[in-house]
């Protein structure tokens, strides 16, 4: 491929290697950035880009893949993945906060409506995450019963956050 039928190629899609690049970096000078970046390497490979079905798709992948190389490095700070749902952050962490701090007390609470074994068992592995061992010293039981007293437990727990999710009361 000469320079005329690599420029001829390249008119129609740099366009759209750009706008792709803009999406994943947000940043007008790392889209830029990026864009030369791809147009060198279709220039390096410019002789293998007639073997492929559709060079344009190659083109954009090459773009897609080489964004997320970017973020991935992290190059410059000001470098993220935009969502579609973007929130303002004091909000958002302000309600994540709120939505922990309820899902902790729905669980805390979901405990309590264990038996004493299954409490205590809950609370030596899961929240004090100690070994098998050691419980077994504390509780006095042997591992393969808090294994069962331990599944039972997380069972009743995982139905209990399950309905009350279902149901959105607490």
């Amino acid at each position: 491929m000469n320079k005329k039928a690599f420029l001829d190629f390249l008119k129609p899609i740099e366009n759209k290697i750009y706008r792709l690049s803009l999406r994943f970096l947000v940043s007008k000078d790392a889209a830029e950035d990026a864009t030369q970046d791809i147009i060198l390497k279709l220039w390096k490979n410019k002789n293998k880009l007639s073997t492929y079905d559709s060079p344009e798709a190659f083109a954009m992948t090459m773009t897609k893949n080489h964004c997320i190389d970017e973020l991935k490095r992290k190059r410059n700070n000001n470098l993220r993945i935009v969502h579609n749902n973007y929130e303002d952050d004091k909000k958002s962490s302000l309600q994540k906060q709120i939505e922990v701090r309820d899902e902790f007390e729905l669980v805390k609470r979901a405990i309590k409506n264990l038996n004493e074994q299954e409490q205590l068992i809950i609370q030596l592995r899961d929240i004090e995450e100690l070994e098998y061992d050691e419980i077994e010293k504390i509780s006095g039981l042997k591992p393969v019963n808090i294994r069962v007293i331990l599944s039972r437990a997380r069972k009743k727990l995982r139905q209990e956050l399950i309905k009350k999710h279902n149901y959105g009361t607490a």
